[in-house]
Formats: structure tokens, sequence, C-alpha cells
């Protein structure tokens, strides 16, 4: 049976919600085809009360999808900056108006295969991602020694990962940063932090 047209324009229309993210209310909008569009994921309510961000803090939420994370920084850094990047441009689409309909006037969104649009002289004191399950190993690598180098001396990168993905974060963090730190292991995602020794 074909759905009716009203069913489909329905559709169409922009989903909106509220969440609290670590006592902090924020409105989203999203829409079908990005990453949890109904509400907040259960990996990024498992990272975000994790996050250690400085007033001042320099962030990058890598692999933003319309932003709660990176949005969730811009809110606890209101003296810092946060970049929010993705490769799909819908996500920057939708990021860029939940920065706008959040008022935060300290991030900006843009579009970027993990680093390769980021400005290479830029750096970074938290670098922080909701990694996909199916990202694959080979982009994991790159994302894992760029994020290396891009972050600050005494700068931390925190991950978010399903379970499945634990010990393979674990391996990698602690060959590519020398350390690894599992903060918190939930019923499906686990989210762990490694840290850039200070320069």
């Amino acid at each position: 049976m074909r759905a009716s047209d009203d069913y489909l324009a329905s559709l169409r229309e922009d989903i909106r919600f509220q969440a609290e993210l670590d006592g902090v209310p924020l409105s989203f909008v999203t829409t079908w085809g990005l990453f949890s569009p109904r509400d907040i994921d259960e990996g990024t309510r498992l990272l975000i009360p994790r996050l250690v961000v400085e007033p001042d803090s320099r962030c990058l939420d890598l692999g933003c999808g319309y932003g709660p994370i990176g949005l969730a920084m811009a809110k606890k850094a209101p003296l810092g900056q946060v970049l929010m990047v993705d490769k799909d441009f819908v996500a920057i689409d939708y990021a860029r108006k939940n920065i706008e309909l959040n008022q935060a006037d300290n991030a900006e969104a843009m579009l970027s295969n993990g680093f390769d649009q980021i400005p290479p002289e830029r750096r970074f004191d938290v670098i922080v991602s909701n990694i996909p399950a199916k990202v694959g190993k080979e982009l994991l690598t790159l994302w894992l020694h760029d994020a290396w180098r891009r972050l600050a001396g005494g700068g931390r990168f925190y991950v978010v990962t399903i379970n499945g993905l634990r010990q393979f974060m674990k391996r990698n963090l602690n060959e590519v940063f020398g350390n690894y730190k599992k903060l918190k292991q939930g019923a499906h995602y686990t989210v762990a932090v490694a840290s850039k020794p200070n320069d």
C-alpha cells in the first residue's frame, strides 16, 4: 500500500525535541537520515557528564552529527571555541541550525572528512568523538594519529564506542598516546580518554 501524501509530507518536516545534557537544557532540530534523530543517543548521554572542559577550552567535536556533543561543550566553555566537523553535509546543515537555535556564539560547524579540511595550524585542548560503529579500522587509525597531532600539550581525546570496539580502542590509544583510561562502561557503550603530555 502506498503512503498518503499527508504522511509523506509529515516525514519531510523537521523533527524537534528538547534534551538536558549535564544539567544544561538544549533544543534540537533534526531530520530522518541523521544518527539518532528523535532523541540523544545512549552513548552521548554516557559521555557528556564525563567530559572535563575548562571555561576557555578549544574543543573539537569529530563526527558531530547534528551537534549535541559540540553544543554541550560550547556551554561548558563559554570563553573557549568549539569546532564541529562531519563528512555529511546534511549533518552540518542541522548542526549550524542547532548552533543558532541554542545561541552558541562560540561554536561553528564545517564539512570535513575527519581532519582533512581543518586548518593544519589549528590546535585543540579537547577532542571528542562518538565514533560510528561501522567507521572502519583504517579511518579510526587515521583519526587517532590525527587527534594526537592536533592536540595541544596536556590535551585530552575522549571517545565513546560500542563495547565491541573497546579492546581495539584500548590497544590503539595506548600505542598512539601511551595511555588509556576507561571512564565508564554501560550496557552497550564505553567512554574512554587518552591524554597528551604537556609540551
